[in-house]
């Protein structure tokens, strides 16, 4: 498992009791992971998403859940090629997460462009808000947001999950807002969970994009974060093909970037059976493979030999 300390969102304690609290209880296995159940096509499956599965202890745990003959897709948080000995067939080859440490010193860590950039904002009118998320459906971001979705054609999570987030974890969703006066201009919401947190949402004006605001707020984010004690801010993530500004963005922060684990498919009651195939398909995917955490499946819409799945909800590039 985990450091307990600071486990990937999908995996935190903050994340269930907001699964809980809109109706769709995740399952908790023997060793700790938590599984969401859903269905696809009709078919029920269980979700294990950033997951650090052990393939021998594997069958057994899903055994004592009940799971023995569920289909199930498996994202693993670190490399687990080992998952093709049981059976599991990739299915999405590895895409890249940034992740940024925050333990160090942030401002000799930012790339030079970023850090320009920076200087310039700090000196506009512009002044930061921090906050709890308000716990209002109409709030002016979850509209912006849920805009963006339809406009760039992905999906994030529902309002309603956001919202329950807030509201079963108090002061662990926080709000970063700049303004011009007393006007909005950008905003970006940041979920804690454990020391780690996640950039979750977030949108930027025209006049907000001309003064790079949200330049300035993600600064102030990972400074208040680090002061916090938070050691990890999960970026989300980034692709240099469908979205190079946007990853040059991420990364001028400091993030590193990491290649995720892959997704896989496997239905226990088929046992060893697919094992050929899916020894073949993890050597194809092997260039990917590293100990790193893994996609998020809730935003990905699209398997291997697609198109990636865009970045979702994240900070445009200034």
């Amino acid at each position: 498992m985990f450091d307990a300390a600071s486990p990937p969102l999908q995996q935190s304690p903050e994340f269930a009791a907001a699964l809980r609290a809109i109706g769709r209880p995740p399952l908790t296995l023997p060793d700790g992971t938590l599984a969401l159940r859903s269905r696809i096509c009709g078919l029920p499956v269980a979700l294990l998403a950033r997951s650090r599965p052990c393939p021998n202890a594997l069958p057994d745990l899903l055994k004592e859940t009940g799971l023995r003959n569920t289909l199930l897709v498996l994202s693993p948080d670190n490399s687990t090629p080992d998952l093709a000995r049981l059976g599991a067939v990739p299915v999405m080859s590895p895409v890249t997460l940034a992740e940024l440490d925050l333990t160090g010193d942030l401002r000799a860590n930012l790339r030079g462009k970023w850090r320009n950039r920076l200087v310039h904002v700090e000196k506009q009118d512009l002044r930061v808000t921090r906050q709890n998320m308000p716990l209002d459906p109409a709030h002016w971001l979850f509209k912006e947001d849920t805009a963006q979705q339809r406009q760039r054609g992905y999906r994030s999570w529902p309002t309603d999950l956001t919202l329950a987030y807030a509201r079963e974890n108090p002061r662990q969703a926080k709000l970063f807002t700049a303004l011009a006066g007393k006007t909005p201009v950008a905003a970006m919401l940041f979920l804690c969970h454990g020391r780690a947190a996640t950039y979750h949402i977030g949108h930027t004006t025209a006049r907000g994009r001309h003064h790079s605001a949200h330049t300035l707020l993600m600064w102030e984010a990972m400074r208040w974060l680090a002061r916090k004690g938070y050691h990890r801010l999960d970026l989300g993530l980034i692709s240099t093909e469908d979205a190079p500004g946007l990853a040059r963005f991420k990364l001028g922060t400091g993030a590193q970037a990491r290649p995720l684990g892959g997704t896989w498919l496997w239905w226990p009651r088929l046992g060893k059976t697919l094992r050929p195939l899916a020894a073949l398909d993890a050597r194809l995917m092997q260039s990917g493979w590293t100990d790193t955490p893994c996609v998020d499946y809730l935003n990905t819409r699209s398997y291997r030999g697609k198109r990636k799945p865009p970045c979702s909800s994240t900070p445009h590039p200034q």
